[in-house]
């Protein structure tokens, strides 16, 4: 049999995308091997400019380690970027996001081939496994509507859909009697889910929990609107994971209306300390350097970061991204102030961590996911890593955790029997 190495890029909801295309390979193995492989499938991101540039980056090296492999482009770079590389011969083939359930049919194409689908498709595929890893991801909905200035995904994902309930809760039912515990829930827009359905998230989680063998349930990322009173009263409920991750984007008004958000500040701070008062720990994701954001505004920004009670950021730099609204807008900020804005906003937020962990040292419900040499490693419910040293195997096992030792990089302990 020829085979099929698949190279993922950017988010979960690619990360689950990979797991369908592995399993609907019926006439192809798997393997882990670039080198030795006969198709290479780039299940690629195209977020940003930067995005696309690891993307074309690997496939160019690739193609000189590999030269005899067929490269597959895949993911949400095929729409954005996959007519230029195909014409420009840099991959064998591209497939769009509705393609990826007939991978299997697609690489028996002999000649070079541009299959991009259309921007409507939800998979109907049931997710058996997932290959080497200790939680599974479960994809529940597709596309955004949201219009944020900086964002070209609602243009290579589409619109807000919906997969059918019943379609998700099979696929745990199974992952779940295949020996899965922690499922989390991901999405272009997760908390759109079912508005199109008419039911939503909360509905949807109460029905995962009454699945057996679910442990414990994450969220991949919520908008602050989307967050309402009837999933606020599930988090009390023990099989919700204690961490949530809320995209901010940013915290001054004026940057949030040139971004095009649907949040501000009063009303995220006003929920931030309501849900933190559950006993949860939060992240969100925020944007520096976006055009606009000068000195005033950043340092308004970063007074409303404190009074925040975060605990995790996925912070990054902005950088443009062509055919967005953003890519037009002055003035830029410098990447090197940017830098430092980031270092700034990131310190801020490993010290509320660290305090954070250094009340949250027991009890700590913990999935190992890797490991080796006595040394394991995973995250407890506030999605804090913790590494432990062990006479046992750990590695898929659920432990609970105490005495925990704090340390700026990380939380440690022992486990003996």
């Amino acid at each position: 049999m020829k085979k099929v190495y698949f190279k993922t890029f950017g988010c979960r909801t690619n990360q689950f995308d990979t797991q369908v295309m592995m399993s609907k390979l019926k006439d192809y193995a798997l393997t882990e091997d670039e080198l030795n492989s006969d198709f290479i499938v780039v299940n690629s991101c195209t977020v940003t400019n930067g995005a696309d540039s690891s993307v074309r980056n690997y496939i160019s090296s690739i193609k000189r380690k590999n030269p005899q492999a067929k490269v597959i482009l895949a993911g949400c770079g095929s729409h954005s970027k996959g007519e230029s590389l195909f014409n420009d011969k840099k991959v064998f083939g591209v497939m769009g996001h509705s393609e990826k359930e007939n991978i299997n049919a697609i690489l028996q194409h002999n000649e070079p081939f541009y299959q991009i689908g259309d921007l409507e498709h939800i998979d109907t595929t049931i997710v058996e496994e997932f290959v080497g890893k200790s939680r599974a991801f479960i994809k529940i909905q597709e596309g955004c509507d949201f219009a944020c200035s900086y964002c070209i995904i609602p243009q290579v994902r589409g619109a807000a859909r919906s997969h059918k309930e019943e379609t998700i809760l099979e696929q745990i039912t199974k992952l779940a009697s295949n020996g899965f515990g922690e499922f989390i829930l991901t999405g272009t827009n997760v908390g759109s889910y079912g508005k199109d359905h008419n039911t939503s998230m909360a509905k949807l989680l109460k029905k995962m929990s009454y699945i057996r063998g679910v442990r414990r349930i994450r969220i991949g990322s919520l908008e602050p609107i989307q967050i309402d009173d009837e999933f606020i009263e599930l988090l009390s409920e023990p099989w919700m994971a204690k961490q949530l991750h809320i995209a901010l984007q940013h915290t001054s008004d004026k940057m949030l209306e040139i971004m095009n958000r649907r949040n501000t500040f009063k009303s995220d701070l006003e929920m931030f300390n309501k849900i933190a008062s559950k006993g949860y720990a939060l992240g969100t994701d925020f944007i520096v350097g976006h055009p606009g954001e000068d000195d005033k505004e950043w340092a308004e920004a970063l007074s409303r970061v404190k009074k925040l009670p975060l605990t995790h950021v996925h912070a990054f730099s902005y950088s443009k991204r062509d055919n967005t609204v953003s890519a037009t807008m002055k003035p830029e900020i410098r990447g090197n102030i940017a830098k430092d804005r980031h270092r700034e906003l990131t310190s801020i937020i490993q010290d509320k961590n660290y305090t954070f962990r250094c009340n949250h040292t027991s009890n700590l419900e913990v999935l190992f996911e890797k490991g080796k040499n006595g040394i394991y490693s995973g995250f407890d419910q506030y999605f804090n890593k913790i590494e432990v040293e062990s006479d046992e195997d750990l590695n898929s096992n659920w432990v609970t955790i105490n005495n925990v030792e704090v340390g700026n990089a990380g939380n440690k302990a022992k486990f003996y029997t």
